[in-house]
């Protein structure tokens, strides 16, 4: 008996291993199959930098807070929901009249303090892009320094990546047929997908078209609409392996 089920298990594994090897020895075709869509941008993620110095410690926190506190205020008159705002960065350090100056130029003054400078940083989430330009100008006025990192997003990218996706598996099934007619066959089934990621050379990604610093002050005679997100590039990638028929 053990004998007889030794042979049906070696007989088995032989018929598995025989079945694999005609499979792997089967004839493919491969090829990728890339898409990329382009969408307008829906929202925008940037962040401020609110500062204040003062000899007192205490008195540039206040002023700092008080910025604070006023652009808030400002976002939520702006439509920003209170779960979009948020304090991501606080600092307190000394601050020199030599802090700026190249090497050279800090031996030629004599160093003095000038206060204790206070940071808070804000990230914002604006959902309405057409209100980026007039909030911009309020916060500025209420004491930001900067504005950094202003991303144009696209809050349905799962969407449209799996869109890309699609479009990117539908080309490589027309590259593989054309390919195979061409050579008198036909393509079946698919032995494997693999998804890659494809190279920027330089262009905005799916999530990222951005502008990295806006800082000064306003200008009264501000053309409206100074902003233009233009629009996001969602690509895909796709090598696929058809059966030849």
């Amino acid at each position: 008996m053990r004998r007889l089920a030794f042979v049906m298990v070696t007989t088995l594994l032989l018929t598995i291993t025989s079945f694999a090897q005609e499979e792997k020895d089967r004839p493919l075709i491969t090829v990728t199959g890339q898409a990329e869509l382009r969408v307008p941008p829906d929202e925008i993620m940037f962040t401020l930098s609110v500062e204040s110095i003062d000899k007192d410690m205490l008195a540039a926190k206040k002023k700092t807070d008080d910025s604070v506190r006023e652009v808030l205020a400002i976002a939520r008159r702006n439509g920003v929901k209170d779960a979009d705002v948020q304090t991501s960065y606080i600092s307190v350090e000394p601050k020199y009249n030599t802090d700026d100056l190249e090497y050279e130029a800090r031996r030629a003054v004599k160093r003095e303090f000038v206060g204790y400078q206070v940071s808070k940083t804000i990230a914002v989430r604006l959902r309405e892009i057409a209100k980026f330009d007039g909030l911009l100008s309020d916060v500025l006025r209420a004491g930001v320094m900067r504005v950094r990192n202003v991303e144009f997003r696209d809050s349905q990218l799962r969407k449209h990546k799996d869109q890309a996706r699609a479009m990117a598996i539908r080309a490589a099934r027309e590259k593989a047929s054309m390919l195979a007619r061409e050579i008198g066959q036909s393509i079946g089934p698919a032995y494997s997908i693999t998804e890659t990621q494809v190279p920027s050379y330089g262009r905005a990604s799916a999530n990222q078209n951005v502008i990295s610093t806006i800082s000064g002050e306003p200008s009264d005679g501000e053309a409206e609409g100074a902003i233009a997100p233009g629009s996001i590039s969602v690509t895909a990638q796709v090598t696929v392996s058809f059966r030849l028929l």
